[in-house]
Formats: structure tokens, sequence, C-alpha cells
């Protein structure tokens, strides 16, 4: 996987993980990857639906250390 940019939301209560989201993904051009560092849990949910109503896919997730990281593909 090519990851274009990392973003470092950790430390972020919602909405903000998804603002800075949208911000940077925003200067990413189609089909390039951002790679998202969040500790949110609520995150999992917001993700997920931030992403489908966008149209942009994830397309890994893990957690690691009470990090979650969303790997995103812009549309």
């Amino acid at each position: 996987m090519n990851i274009t940019k990392t973003l470092d939301a950790k430390g972020l209560a919602c909405p903000m993980p998804i603002v800075r989201t949208k911000k940077t993904i925003d200067s990413l051009h189609s089909g390039e990857i951002l790679e998202v560092q969040v500790t949110d849990k609520g995150a999992l949910h917001d993700f997920t639906a931030w992403a489908s109503a966008g149209g942009h896919t994830i397309i890994n997730q893990k957690e690691e250390a009470g990090v979650i990281f969303f790997y995103i593909q812009k549309a």
C-alpha cells in the first residue's frame, strides 16, 4: 500500500478527527491514500459513515496500542 499522507488525529474528540480528515483528503488526488491515526473509539462508526457518504473507500483499518489506523482511498 502506497500511503500518500498521514494525519495524526490522536487525542482529538468527535467531530475533530472527521473535520481534519476532510480537510486533508481534499488536498489529495483521486486514488491517493490517506492514513489517519485516531484514539477516539467513536471514530470506528464515524469514519465508516463519512467515507461511504463521500464515496471514499476505507481499504484497511487496524488497532494497535489504543490507536486506530484508517487507510482511506480518495474517491
